[in-house]
């Protein structure tokens, strides 16, 4: 369902597909391996914090709203996770294993939500990230992501913000951002 296809430069196609049940597991060691990559940006709570259980990932997979990037072997390098907030979609998670970096496969999983989205007529994106990470906040400006002032927060951004507080990822600074379909 809504193919995307990209190119992981030496390791062959990448397609975009909706995630199976048996792959979540691997969706949690991408996300514990890009986690690392927080390490050396002086966040070790960031790269220590544990993926979403298995359970919760099966809720956005049941709900389809679980997408994944495979390779030539279909086998999962990347993931994005969606939430429907104030009738738009959330980014709640996009992540690319650090092997399969820098080669356009999170702005593909981000395309094809977009895709999605128009289909379904929804009129937007939206996602909270870290301001000062190169691949946070900065990439999603370079994805058509604007950062929101807190007038235009919606009720369910800022109780995503109050969630992210209480899980002490305000530590570092943070934002909101939408991405206008």
């Amino acid at each position: 369902m809504w193919p995307c296809r990209g190119r992981c430069e030496e390791d062959g196609p990448v397609r975009i597909r909706t995630a199976r049940p048996a792959e979540l597991p691997v969706l949690r060691d991408i996300e514990r391996a890009a986690g690392q990559m927080f390490r050396d940006l002086d966040m070790p709570e960031i790269a220590d914090d544990e993926p979403l259980p298995v359970d919760e990932l099966a809720s956005y997979e049941r709900a389809g709203r679980a997408w994944v990037a495979v390779d030539a072997a279909d086998t999962p390098v990347g993931y994005l996770l969606a939430d429907v907030v104030d009738g738009n979609l959330h980014v709640e998670q996009v992540t690319v294993h650090p092997r399969f970096a820098r080669r356009g496969i999170g702005r593909l999983l981000l395309e094809h939500l977009a895709a999605y989205a128009r289909t379904v007529g929804v009129p937007a994106l939206t996602l909270t990230t870290f301001a000062d990470v190169p691949w946070n906040a900065p990439y999603y400006v370079r994805c058509g992501f604007v950062a929101l002032d807190d007038d235009d927060l919606t009720p369910g951004l800022r109780a995503i913000q109050a969630r992210e507080a209480a899980h002490g990822l305000q530590r570092w600074p943070r934002v909101c951002m939408r991405r206008w379909l």
